[in-house]
C-alpha cells in the first residue's frame, strides 16, 4: 500500500477533515432527535424542523463512507501489511461496538431483541440481511459498521488498483464511480417494490417506501463500496496534484445546495445520489486547504482547531452512544410529547451532553486502550519497535480514518 511521499502536503494531519467529522456526527444526532414522538408525531404531521432533518442521517453515512476510503488513501503507509491493517481497523472499532450492544440491549433493546436479530448485529452482518428488524436491530447506528467491515477487507485490493491508475486518468475513473451512484435508485426502481417499512418508522421518512429498495441503494455493503472507492480515488486526485482548485467554501455551498435539493427528488435519489459528488469535492476541498496551510505555515479552515478536533475524536463514540440515549429518553423514560418548546430544546440539550459525556468515557476507556493494546502486541509479535497506536485524524499519527459511520432509525 504505498504512498507518493514526495507529493508536497503528504502528511496524515487533516485537522479539517476531523472537525467537520463532528458537524455530520451532530447532523445525524438531530436527525434521530427528530423521529422521537416528541419532535415529529404522525398525529400533527411533520413540522420544519423533522422536515428539514429528513435526510440528515442518509447525508451523514455518504459522507462518511467516503471519508473512509479518502483517509485511509491519504495515510496509507509503504511499510504496511494486510494483516497489520485489518488487525488496526478491528482494534478500533470492534471494542466500541461490543460495549454500545450490550448497552443498549440493557438500556432498552432487550424488549425486542432476538437470537435472530441480535447475533448478526453483535457480529456486525446485519448489512447482508434485507429486513429491517435485522439491519436497524439492537443498537441500530452499527449496521453501517457492517458496511465498513467490508471496506477494510477490500482496501488492499483497491487501493492497490487504483495506484495503478495513470494520474490523468483519475478523475474519469472517480467520475465513472459517482456516476454508478448516481445512476443506482434508477435501476433499483425498477426492481419489484415487496415489503414496505410499517408503522414501526412510523415518524420516519421510511415509512411506506420498499424495504428491498432502499436497503439495495442505501445498506447493502457491496453497493456502498462505490462510496469508499470515491473516497480513495479523490484522495489520489488530490496527493498526484490533480486537485482542481476548489475552494471549501464553494464546496460547502455547494454541499447545502445539494442537500436542500436531496430533500425534494424521489425517495431512493435522496439516501446519497443527490449529495455524493458535493461531499468528494469537500473532502478534498479541505484536505488540499489543509496539506496547503502546513506547508505555508498558515491557517487551515474554521474547524481545524483544537476543540473541534477533540470533538472528531470522540464522534465516533457520540454515534455509538446518543442513539441508545435518545431510544432510553423515550422508550424508558416516556418522553413522548411536550408543549413547551424550551423543554423540548432542555430535553434535546441534556442528552446531547451525556452522548458527549459518554462518548468522551467511551473514547478514553475502551477505544484508546484497545488500539493502544493491539500496537503493543504487534510490536511484541514482531520484536521491533512498530509505529505508534493510531490517532484521529489531525494528530500526528498515522491510521486516523476513524469510521464516524452513521446509521438511521
Amino acid at each position: 500500500m504505498s504512498v507518493d511521499s514526495a507529493v508536497p502536503g503528504r502528511s496524515s494531519r487533516l485537522p479539517s477533515l476531523t472537525g467537520m467529522r463532528f458537524f455530520a456526527a451532530f447532523l445525524v444526532f438531530l436527525f434521530h432527535l427528530s423521529l422521537l414522538d416528541a419532535y415529529s408525531t404522525p398525529d400533527h404531521g411533520h413540522g420544519p424542523f423533522a422536515s428539514a432533518l429528513k435526510n440528515g442521517g442518509w447525508a451523514g453515512v455518504t459522507f462518511f463512507f467516503i471519508l473512509s476510503g479518502f483517509v485511509l488513501a491519504w495515510s496509507a503507509r509503504d511499510n504496511d501489511t494486510t494483516r497489520a491493517f485489518w488487525g488496526r481497523r478491528l482494534a478500533k472499532v470492534y471494542p466500541n461496538h461490543v460495549v454500545t450492544f450490550f448497552f443498549a440491549l440493557a438500556m432498552y433493546a432487550y424488549a425486542s431483541a432476538s437470537w435472530g436479530r441480535g447475533v448478526p448485529n453483535f457480529l456486525l452482518l446485519q448489512a447482508w440481511i434485507p429486513k429491517d428488524d435485522v439491519f436497524f436491530s439492537v443498537n441500530n447506528p452499527s449496521w453501517s459498521l457492517s458496511c465498513e467491515l467490508l471496506f477494510y477487507l477490500l482496501f488492499p485490493l483497491l487501493h492497490r488498483s487504483v495506484l495503478r491508475i495513470r494520474a490523468e486518468r483519475l478523475w474519469w475513473w472517480a467520475a465513472g464511480t459517482a456516476t454508478a451512484i448516481v445512476l443506482l435508485p434508477l435501476l433499483v426502481r425498477l426492481l419489484p417494490t415487496g415489503e414496505t417499512f410499517g408503522p414501526n418508522h412510523a415518524n420516519s421518512p421510511l415509512y411506506g417506501h420498499s424495504i428491498t429498495q432502499m436497503w439495495l441503494v442505501y445498506i447493502f455493503p457491496p453497493l456502498r463500496v462505490l462510496d469508499f472507492l470515491l473516497g480513495i480515488l479523490m484522495a489520489r486526485i488530490v496527493l498526484t496534484r490533480r486537485w482542481i482548485g476548489l475552494g471549501v467554501l464553494p464546496a460547502l455551498a455547494l454541499t447545502v445546495a445539494a442537500y436542500a435539493l436531496s430533500l425534494r427528488v424521489p425517495f431512493l435519489f435522496s439516501l446519497n445520489a443527490v449529495v455524493v459528488i458535493p461531499f468528494a469535492l469537500l473532502i478534498a476541498a479541505a484536505a488540499a486547504r489543509d496539506a496547503a496551510a502546513r506547508d505555508a505555515a498558515g491557517r487551515g479552515t474554521a474547524v481545524a482547531g483544537r476543540v473541534w478536533v477533540w470533538l472528531g475524536e470522540v464522534s465516533f463514540a457520540f454515534y455509538l452512544i446518543h442513539q441508545v440515549l435518545l431510544s432510553f429518553t423515550q422508550e424508558r423514560l416516556g418522553f413522548r410529547n411536550t408543549d413547551s418548546l424550551a423543554v423540548a430544546v432542555g430535553v434535546a440539550a441534556l442528552v446531547a451532553a451525556v452522548s458527549l459525556l459518554l462518548a468522551w468515557l467511551l473514547y478514553v476507556g475502551v477505544e484508546r486502550p484497545a488500539v493502544r493494546a493491539w500496537a503493543r502486541r504487534a510490536r511484541a509479535a514482531q520484536g521491533v519497535r512498530a509505529p505508534e497506536a493510531p490517532a484521529a485524524v489531525g494528530s500526528s499519527r498515522d491510521d486516523s480514518d476513524r469510521p464516524v459511520t452513521i446509521g438511521t432509525t
